[in-house]
Parts: structure tokens; C-alpha cells; sequence
């Protein structure tokens, strides 16, 4: 099939371009940056989310759209509600109507489990306004669609906006690590391979018109995670928590509020959190060029 990424030269995006380059499909790259990742075999376009009409010039024959432009970090999300509502929700209309133009058959859209939280702040809002419009889409264009709800993503190609990459970065550059949280709250962490062999799987019909959780085999505390790290790095590592409340994220759980029923899947086989962590700091520690994955804030 010939599919678009949004989002593309990013870190989830630019997993799934790979693995869908794998499977056989034709793969277009869709960012504000050219993405450091691309294949000889896939086809890059430098492009606006706000922008309509790069869009659709972009989307010539395209039968399937993955939308993983979006600002992500809930903390910046939260202090610059405008920002958060333009390109995660603007630039999601922008994009359907693009698509409802040009034939797209179906948007595969990567949304977040805090769409069943009453935290999360704007972020939550905008994902949850999202799906609305993906609902409303298919009733009245018949615009297929499939919504990813990710947990706690990890692994290479992360950068400073994923909490992840941020722990093991202050441990191996500062030798130690400040939580914001007891670090009792507990968290659903997928390797980002993971969730990619599970985006490259929802390309199907069966999965259409279909919401999904997509997090991790297991629930980690805070506090195993970071301790996981400190014994990684040889104990060398020193960890603090700031016990005030940040009201953006969840604690124990995020389902206090139930948008759409959702199914839950995830892959029979699944990277190791360990393992996932040692390949994030030998990223890391190479200290590779910084690049701004998503659209700027």
C-alpha cells in the first residue's frame, strides 16, 4: 500500500516508516524536517501540519495516513494551550480534509491513554478532540480510521521530550536524576519497536473504526525504573523526589474517565525494559546531533 506518515522523521514516526519499508509498502515521509532516518526506498516531503495545501500536494495517491505530528510533551502542552490546540487539533482537521479530497481510504491516529484521564491537561483535551473528529469523519465521509491510545513510549531516537530519555540522560551526563512525583506512580512503558510492528499491524481492515490501548506487558513503578537505571550505570547515580503534585500526570492509573470503550493489544513478543534502556544510553552517550522531531513549538 502507499501510506504518509506525519510526523515521519520523528521518533515513533520514523520507527514506523522503517518497519512499514520492511513489510513492502510504499512509504512517504511527511515533516517540517527532513528526517535523518529516511531510506533510499522512501519518498521524503518537507511539509506544514497547518498548512493545507502541502498536504494535499503531498498526498497524491496515498491510500493510508499515519498522523504522528502532533506537541507530545504534556508540560509544554499545558503552559501554551494555544500551541497544543493549533497543531494538535487544527492541524488534525487540516489533514482530514486533505485526506477526504484526495480518497484516502483510512488515518491511523496515534492518540494517548490519557484520553481516559481527567489529567493530562490541554495535551488530553487535544487527543480526545481528535478522536472526536475522527468519529464524525467516518460518519459523515466515510473516512475509515483506526486510534492508537500509546502508553509511556521509550527507546532510540527519543530526544528531550520524551521523560525517558530525559531520566537516563541526567544519569549518565549528571550522575543523578530529580522526579517530579513520589515515584511511586506507575507507568505502562512500550519499547517504541513494539509499538511500531503494532501500527504496522492495524494497517488491516479489521482493525477499522476500532480504538485500541497500546501499552506495555507490565506496570512499572516509578521508582523501579529509575532504580533499574542506577544499577545500569554501576550505582553511581543519585536519585531525589520532589513530592509536590504535578496535576499533568497520572499516578497509580489514568482511567477516571471513559471517552469510547477500547479495545487493548499489544505484540506476544516485546523488548525487554532492560535491554530497551542500555540501547537508549548507548544513544545517548554517542551524543548525536540534536534534531527537533516534531513541529515546532
Amino acid at each position: 500500500m502507499k501510506v504518509m506518515i506525519t510526523g515521519g522523521s520523528g521518533f515513533l514516526g520514523s520507527h514506523v516508516a522503517e518497519t512499514l519499508s520492511q513489510e513492502g509498502h510504499q512509504v512517504t515521509v511527511f515533516d517540517k524536517e527532513r528526517s535523518p532516518y529516511l531510506r533510499s526506498d522512501q519518498e521524503m516531503r518537507v511539509g506544514n501540519i497547518l498548512i493545507q495545501e502541502e498536504i494535499e500536494a503531498a498526498l497524491n495517491g496515498t491510500e493510508i495516513i499515519y498522523h504522528f505530528a502532533a506537541l507530545s510533551d504534556l508540560d509544554v502542552c499545558k503552559t501554551k494551550p494555544y500551541k497544543a490546540m493549533e497543531i494538535n487539533v487544527l492541524g488534525t482537521v487540516n489533514l482530514l480534509e486533505a485526506a477526504r479530497k484526495k480518497g484516502v481510504k483510512k488515518i491511523i491516529f496515534a492518540s494517548s491513554i490519557y484520553v481516559y484521564s481527567r489529567t493530562g491537561s490541554f495535551y488530553r483535551v487535544s487527543k480526545h478532540a481528535c478522536e472526536e473528529l475522527l468519529e464524525v469523519y467516518k460518519e459523515q465521509y466515510n473516512l475509515d480510521y483506526t486510534i492508537l491510545r500509546f502508553g509511556t513510549l521509550y527507546g532510540t531516537r527519543s530526544d528531550e521530550s520524551n521523560s525517558v530519555y530525559r531520566y537516563l540522560k541526567s544519569a549518565l551526563n549528571d550522575k543523578k536524576i530529580k522526579f517530579q512525583g513520589s515515584g511511586e506512580e506507575i507507568r505502562e512503558y512500550i519499547h517504541v519497536k513494539d509499538a511500531s510492528e503494532i501500527c504496522a499491524k492495524v494497517i488491516g481492515g479489521e482493525y477499522s473504526s476500532k480504538a485500541y490501548t497500546t501499552t506495555g506487558h507490565h506496570r512499572v513503578k516509578v521508582v523501579e525504573l529509575l532504580q533499574m537505571i542506577q544499577e545500569i550505570l554501576g550505582g553511581n547515580v543519585e536519585i531525589s523526589y520532589d513530592k509536590g503534585v504535578n496535576a499533568s500526570h497520572y499516578n497509580q492509573t489514568p482511567y477516571s474517565y471513559v471517552p469510547k470503550v477500547g479495545h487493548k493489544i499489544i505484540s506476544n513478543t516485546y523488548y525487554d525494559i532492560g535491554q530497551g534502556l542500555i540501547e537508549m544510553l548507548g544513544q545517548i552517550d554517542q551524543s548525536p546531533k540534536e534534531f527537533e522531531y516534531t513541529l515546532e513549538q
